[in-house]
């Protein structure tokens, strides 16, 4: 007999999921899943575009679930699908009120499923549209931190709402030079993984005012429901480990990564 999983927990605080990909889970549809996010508190959740197959489903999915967000943006894998066109199909839909940034985007050296001269094009032209949108950006990077930091580098200045280093799982040094930038850094499942020391290291060392909290479903499932397909609703598991690690109260560090979120990605709102 298969030991029972632990229930997930329900906090207080309300929670914001700011990175999932809600078209590619299909454990449950759309409204189920958001549905059972509620049940434990997440209040709001950002669905991702990654290339331009996708760019319009996340659309539907913001214009169907009032409590779902999306952005619009070309993933390093997909590099090479980036063209005037999808350039063009970004730019016209960032001026929906639910669309909170320009992402998923950056670099991936792990896979070069596109040729790393093209994404760190694609990644700048990307950024420079971001900027000319007033817009935070959502960051994929991975195997690829000298050249992140260094685009970052060059680009920051002009993001005036700089953005998030989403599933942040590089170094303590790549961690300090994007804070110092002034972008925040994304934790989800990994940090509950056993062997993840570096990504609480990096936990660790980032202020709490610097945490935002996501799950990247259907990718990542946290312990200890490794091994199903992850979702919004276990995004709790995620704030626990978090909090445990900072030794913080999770409930604070909840408050403290609510406000985080909306400051990023409304900041038009005030957390209560």
């Amino acid at each position: 007999m298969s030991k029972k999983k632990r229930p997930i927990p329900v906090f207080e605080q309300p929670l914001i999921e700011t990175h999932c990909h809600l078209d590619y889970l299909e454990q449950a549809s759309t409204e189920e899943i958001v549905r059972r996010a509620r049940e434990v508190g997440v209040e709001r959740l950002i669905t991702i575009g990654v290339e331009p197959a996708n760019l319009g489903t996340v659309r539907r999915l913001i214009e169907d679930h009032p409590t779902v967000f999306g952005t619009q943006g070309v993933h390093p894998h997909q590099a090479g699908l980036f063209d005037e066109a999808a350039a063009a199909e970004i730019e016209t839909h960032l001026g929906s009120e639910k669309i909170v940034a320009v992402g998923e985007i950056g670099l991936d050296y792990y896979y070069d499923n596109a040729p790393r001269a093209v994404q760190r094009t694609v990644f700048a032209r990307q950024l420079d549209i971001a900027a000319s949108h007033d817009l935070p950006v959502v960051i994929h990077t991975r195997e690829a931190e000298a050249d992140t930091a260094a685009i970052l580098a060059e680009h920051a200045p002009r993001l005036a709402r700089k953005g998030v280093i989403h599933s942040f799982t590089s170094s303590v040094a790549l961690a300090e030079q994007c804070l110092e930038l002034g972008f925040s850094l994304g934790f989800n499942g990994i940090v509950t993984f056993r062997n993840a020391d570096n990504v609480r290291e990096v936990v660790a060392a980032t202020p709490p005012e610097r945490i935002l909290l996501e799950t990247d479903s259907p990718y990542l499932t946290p312990v200890p429901y490794r091994g199903r397909e992850n979702a919004p609703f276990y995004i709790p598991f995620v704030a626990e480990e978090v909090a445990r690690v900072k030794d913080q109260d999770v409930e604070q560090l909840l408050a403290t990564a609510y406000r985080n979120s909306l400051a990023l990605f409304w900041p038009g709102e005030q957390a209560a």
